[in-house]
């Protein structure tokens, strides 16, 4: 490396910023092409993106048979939000240019960011084709497919890439960690493990950790998911998912204390993490304190209408203590911000018939029947709003349906025989 562009980066890498960039702006003027592609790249690296590509463009010209320049202009134009520039880029590189593999991959990001999956797919595939034993290639599909949701598509080219080809060792990530997220992802939870070990051994990530410890949970051993879980903490205590999975662990184990404390931990460091609230609010149902368990309920929805797991759970549990006003008035809350379930209209009907709002309950449960028309508690509750609103034949008809699904209650039957007469 030129000595004077050596001196100008140790000068940025000791903070002195401001007078190693000089040192390397006027180092521009008297450089040669290659110090110049060296400086772009420091440009980047430093997200000076605009000053890098005026350096590269012009040896694109120069060099028009050198790809990984197109392909450097290509991650400039990316950065800059310029994706179809950067997209004219990579299309310029030949198959028979040593970049041309590299230019598949971010031709494949590209087209994905945009939406064109499947283009996206046909290029790499492309790419494969050409090449099938390209171990960077087969991983750029198993990345390709992982994102995707199609985890069994990801598995193949991941155990390609890691077990047939040689994978460059600057890779942004551990192949054996994907392949094990990958594995995890479709239940082979044994599998799972034994490459997040392997995985660890080599590059122990957050992330790394993180699914080691959720796929220990998924099979039941809670030691591991709780040693792996409190390394990960030691590592990045702002990692603020895993306090709801250490948790759990702990509450496996029946040691809620442990639990109490983490989720309490937890919240210190992300106060707005609806996850949180709710297993504590679940914790405190456990323990018999459940006005504090509401508490935390309400904090998830007041931060977040559409968590629907918090509000079910706070809908269940004021219809079990018959706190109908209070039922009505959290459905209430709801309705100012849009929120809807076919459930909740449920809920809502029959708080109004407890209420004696005999109208506004079937109103409810008109609604709510159009999506669970095949719920027996709820046909058999609206038989009854319906009867009480002196709809007979309807009711008449849900108590049929009920019956479709539960042959063997003999008092319906009776009932139904007593309606007919």
């Amino acid at each position: 490396m030129n000595e004077k562009l050596a001196r100008a980066i140790q000068l940025i890498e000791q903070g002195q910023h401001e007078e190693g960039l000089k040192k390397v702006e006027k180092l521009e003027k008297e450089a040669n092409d290659e110090t110049k592609r060296t400086i772009s790249e420091l440009y980047y690296e430093l997200g000076l993106v605009d000053k890098a590509l005026s350096l590269v463009e012009p040896l694109m010209f120069a060099y028009p048979d050198h790809g990984e320049l197109f392909a450097f202009a290509a991650e400039c134009y990316s950065e800059l939000g310029k994706e179809d520039e950067a997209i004219d880029m990579l299309t310029e590189i030949k198959s028979s240019d040593a970049a041309y593999v590299q230019a598949q991959l971010l031709l494949a990001d590209l087209y994905e960011h945009q939406g064109l999956s499947e283009v996206a797919e046909q290029k790499l595939l492309e790419a494969i084709k050409n090449e099938p034993d390209n171990a960077v290639l087969q991983f750029g599909l198993g990345e390709f497919y992982l994102n995707r949701g199609e985890y069994r598509q990801s598995i193949t080219y991941y155990k390609k890439a890691i077990y047939q080809g040689e994978l460059p060792d600057d890779l942004p990530v551990n192949p054996k960690l994907k392949l094990a997220e990958a594995y995890s992802a479709t239940g082979e939870f044994e599998d799972a493990v034994a490459n997040y070990k392997e995985g660890l051994e080599d590059d122990e990530t957050p992330d790394g950790l993180f699914g080691y410890g959720f796929t220990s949970l998924q099979i039941d051993d809670y030691d591991t998911a709780i040693r792996v879980f409190n390394r990960l903490i030691e590592m990045d205590p702002d990692y603020t998912t895993v306090y709801t999975y250490l948790a759990k662990a702990y509450i496996a184990q029946q040691k809620l204390d442990e639990a109490l404390k983490v989720l309490e931990e937890g919240i210190k460091k992300d106060e707005f993490n609806e996850d949180l609230y709710l297993e504590l609010a679940r914790l405190q149902f456990s323990r018999g304190n459940d006005q504090k368990a509401v508490e935390f309920l309400e904090k998830v929805i007041a931060l977040n209408p559409s968590n629907i797991s918090a509000v079910k759970e706070l809908l269940l549990y004021f219809d079990e203590e018959e706190d109908y006003e209070a039922l009505i008035e959290l459905l209430e809350f709801l309705d100012n911000y849009s929120e809807f379930d076919p459930l909740f209209e449920r809920y809502r009907g029959k708080a109004l018939f407890e209420e004696n709002d005999i109208k506004g309950a079937v109103q409810a449960y008109d609604i709510a029947l159009e999506s669970l028309s095949k719920d027996e508690v709820l046909l058999e509750e609206a038989a009854t709003v319906y009867l009480a609103a002196g709809h007979k034949t309807r009711a008449v008809t849900l108590l049929e349906d009920f019956l479709l699904l539960q042959p063997h209650r003999f008092d319906i039957e009776e009932r139904l025989i007593e309606l007919k007469r």
